[in-house]
């Protein structure tokens, strides 16, 4: 029988973008060797896990999100065997090791596509969503990629439209097709026996379509855009009941949950973007035990840092969720660092940094950090000729993409390009990031890096922010304020999102609190009141 010790639940994980990361073979891109050569410094902020997205053998049409091979290493990154080394270094140092699947679609260049498209009759002719087109030639409805244009494109050997979600060179899989689930299911076994520890699931909701292919209802009369894409883009436009998000879905991540459980203490954390129904689906995809472990969703990862927000997110993850979990974030790959989303100035950026990620740490749920998110790293802002994220240049200039979170992380403040290649980056490392570099802010006992590691440690030293329940308290505007309780322990924890100096009274029948000392935290108790500067935390202890 398998050994599952839930070492997920309440987890802090470390999100690498290997490409940005460090660079070892001086090429410009980071690598594989790059990634083992920082692990200590991973290790050293005190997380328990480390999320590597892509580095399949791809194209990098989607910078590694189109994959042409499930099962190897693409040779900008480097080899199986440094996948193995660098896997062999971070257990070592205590970390887990969750990478990226990327399943809902493959590359264009990916041999079972190229397969697909090659005849009608071919093995793998339904492995992917064709379509005939309708009688005057155009696609067979009205469904939008995320990346702009409709979800189809016309193939002139096959003489049919096949589905794409993203870019026309990301043909989506047609999980309808049980051998489909099957080769993704064996793929995956492939990382597992290699020793990974976890999946992040990219795109977990869009893995069916509806096979009657109806149109999408428009998401309102006015045409008010959703929250599955920036408001440039038509795709938020829609409601999109029908090209994700298929009952269907449930039965293939059971399949998947059967898997894992063949192995010791393996997770699963699904990435969810679905628009308003984003609680629903989390909760049926994370309910029951028998598919995912937890799910990441974009609730976080919006520019409104106030109180409201945070609680109507945690509190409406919980309600619809009854034995779900989640994994919160304020930043990742895919959108503006927070620390440039949350700031009105460049004043408030450490603060903003700091608070952040005390808040974070405190809530019920497990954590995911995103690289260079210690050192209070604000959005790099790049020219039109730097891009190289589809998605901005698609859309720019109303629409900046996804180039200004990804730019390299920086290591040494006085070496070329931060410390992270000999030689020119594949993005530019602005100067604003070079002087936040690592060595910089390791000699500044009070950075944005120390403050990380002292915060991370408060978590690990109180078992409550691991397992505790949460209760949120009435409070003044812009205070947000919470009870984390389990068995052994119970605690206060007092946040000023505000940029004005507030006031806090401690509820009476909270009983005897005791201040607990909490990083960065500068605040005056006396007698039940409690009294916050801007952008400040208290936490005091519950005696019973």
């Amino acid at each position: 029988m398998t050994k599952q010790t839930e070492w997920w639940r309440g987890a802090v994980i470390y999100q690498i973008y290997p490409r940005s990361f460090q660079d070892q073979g001086g090429d410009g891109i980071g690598d594989i060797p790059g990634v083992t050569s920082r692990l200590e410094h991973v290790a050293s902020l005190g997380v328990d896990a480390i999320w590597l997205s892509p580095f399949f053998t791809s194209p990098q049409a989607d910078m590694g999100y189109d994959v042409s091979d499930y099962c190897d290493v693409d040779p900008m990154f480097g080899t199986l065997a440094d996948f193995d080394a660098m896997m062999a270094e971070a257990h070592r140092l205590g970390l887990k090791v969750i990478i990226d699947q990327v399943i809902s679609h493959t590359s264009d260049q990916h041999p079972w596509f190229k397969e697909s498209r090659a005849s009608r009759d071919n093995p793998k002719a339904d492995w992917f969503v064709w379509a005939e087109p309708k009688p005057d030639g155009t696609a067979p409805n009205n469904w939008l990629s995320v990346f702009g244009g409709p979800a189809w494109e016309w193939d002139g050997t096959r003489k049919q439209y096949y589905m794409h979600n993203f870019l026309t060179s990301q043909p989506d899989l047609n999980f309808h097709n049980p051998e489909v689930q099957n080769a993704v299911l064996e793929a995956a076994r492939f990382w597992l026996d290699r020793g990974v520890d976890g999946f992040r699931f990219d795109t977990v909701n869009y893995y069916f379509h509806d096979r009657k292919l109806r149109d999408n209802p428009p998401l309102s009369e006015e045409g008010v855009f959703g929250l599955d894409a920036p408001d440039v883009n038509p795709y938020g436009m829609q409601n999109h009941l029908y090209d994700k998000t298929q009952p269907e879905n449930i039965g293939f991540l059971r399949r998947m949950r059967a898997l894992l459980d063949q192995y010791d203490d393996r997770a699963t954390v699904g990435e969810v973007g679905d628009g308003a129904r984003s609680l629903q689906t989390v909760a049926a995809y994370t309910q029951g035990g028998d598919k995912l472990n937890m799910c990441y969703t974009f609730d976080l990862l919006s520019p409104d840092f106030t109180p409201g927000h945070i609680r109507r997110s945690v509190e409406g993850f919980f309600r619809a969720v009854s034995d779900g979990w989640v994994c919160w974030a304020f930043s990742n790959h895919d959108v503006e660092r927070h620390v440039s989303r949350f700031m009105e100035s460049e004043a408030e950026r450490e603060s903003i940094a700091k608070l952040a990620l005390t808040l974070i740490a405190t809530l019920k749920g497990s954590v995911c950090l995103y690289q260079g998110e210690e050192l209070g790293l604000p959005e790099a802002d790049l020219a039109f000729e730097d891009l190289r994220d589809p998605y901005g240049i698609r859309f720019w200039p109303a629409f900046k993409g996804r180039d200004g979170c990804r730019t390299p992380m920086v290591w040494e403040a006085g070496r070329a390009h931060g410390g992270f290649s000999t030689a020119k980056p594949w993005l530019p490392v602005p100067y604003e990031h070079a002087v936040l570099a690592v060595d910089a802010q390791e000699a500044d006992p009070h950075s944005v890096l120390h403050h990380y590691r002292a915060a991370l440690a408060f978590r690990k030293a109180h078992g409550v922010l691991r397992d505790g329940s949460i209760t949120f308290l009435d409070a003044p505007e812009g205070v947000l304020a919470f009870v984390r309780e389990n068995d052994t322990e119970k605690l206060l924890f007092v946040f000023n999102l505000g940029r004005e100096a507030a006031s806090f009274l401690i509820p009476p029948e909270l009983g005897r609190t005791v201040p607990v000392a909490i990083p960065a935290a500068a605040v005056r108790e006396a007698n039940g009141r409690v009294d916050l500067d801007a952008f400040d935390v208290f936490c005091a202890e519950c005696r019973r």
